[in-house]
């Protein structure tokens, strides 16, 4: 994706001492960075405040990483905001979360328009409440024209789901002879994923430092290059963002075989 070269140095323009832009290779940046948002209830324990405090705290750190992913030229990004486990916290909580992921949506409309932003889901929509499917709806259908920057919420997720989702899918096309078994290679259950049509991540980043996948993205992580960082998810800055790219670039991604850089 084209980036705004003047927008992004005013961006990035008061640079703390540890890092800058100038730290980053512009023509190796990610295509695809995808998120595990972690550490919100603890942020806020941490500060003697409720949990819930920490979910609203988050949405400004997810608003900075939306703006930054755009700020960068990344042609999408991920984040995962609710698994399939999830169900199991308090109903309190849960609650709450429905109603954010409905009123942030509608907040943050204005920025996705602005920016071009393209909205995705990922996961089973039909078990959240109607009104979060129809704002959800609305976001999809309000921008599906856009042409920039893929933006993909995972809500209602949980990889082992979505991998069973596909097998079943194609184990129905087999049985009703519309795909042959000789077929049913990596490709066909790849476009059969909640992520078809977008690139598996180049980066994954984890925050509140926690080293596990929590049963995000098993399939599309195969050859993802890990970042994680002890900071708490509302406390994830533009520079946050930064040091993870710098780290990325630092590596030298095998897939298996050669270098490439």
């Amino acid at each position: 994706m084209q980036r705004d070269e003047a927008k992004l140095r005013e961006y990035y323009a008061a640079a703390p001492a540890d890092i800058c832009l100038a730290d980053v290779d512009l023509d190796r940046v990610p295509s695809h960075v995808s998120i595990i948002m972690d550490g919100n209830g603890r942020w806020a324990q941490a500060r003697g405040l409720d949990r819930s405090r920490g979910h609203v705290a988050g949405v400004d750190a997810l608003r900075e990483a939306v703006t930054t992913s755009v700020r960068l030229g990344l042609d999408a990004l991920s984040v995962y905001a609710f698994s399939t486990e999830n169900w199991r916290r308090p109903q309190r909580e849960v609650d709450l979360l429905m109603h954010l992921f409905a009123t942030t949506l509608v907040n943050e409309l204005p920025l996705f328009h602005q920016e071009n932003v393209r909205l995705r889901f990922l996961g089973d929509l039909d078990a959240l409440p109607e009104k979060t499917r129809q704002v959800f709806q609305r976001g999809l259908d309000e921008t599906a024209d856009h042409t920039g920057m893929t933006f993909a919420l995972a809500v209602n997720y949980g990889s082992r789901a979505e991998i069973a989702r596909a097998a079943r899918q194609i184990a129905q096309e087999v049985a009703a002879g519309s795909l042959d078994p000789s077929d049913v290679d990596e490709d066909a259950l790849a476009s059969r994923l909640y992520t078809a049509g977008l690139p598996d991540p180049d980066l994954l980043i984890r925050t509140s430092g926690e080293l596990r996948l929590s049963n995000y993205l098993l399939w599309q992580l195969a050859y993802t290059e890990f970042y994680v960082t002890p900071t708490f998810w509302p406390d994830f800055s533009r520079w946050d963002f930064l040091r993870a790219v710098v780290s990325y670039q630092s590596r030298s991604r095998r897939f298996g075989g050669v270098v490439t850089s």
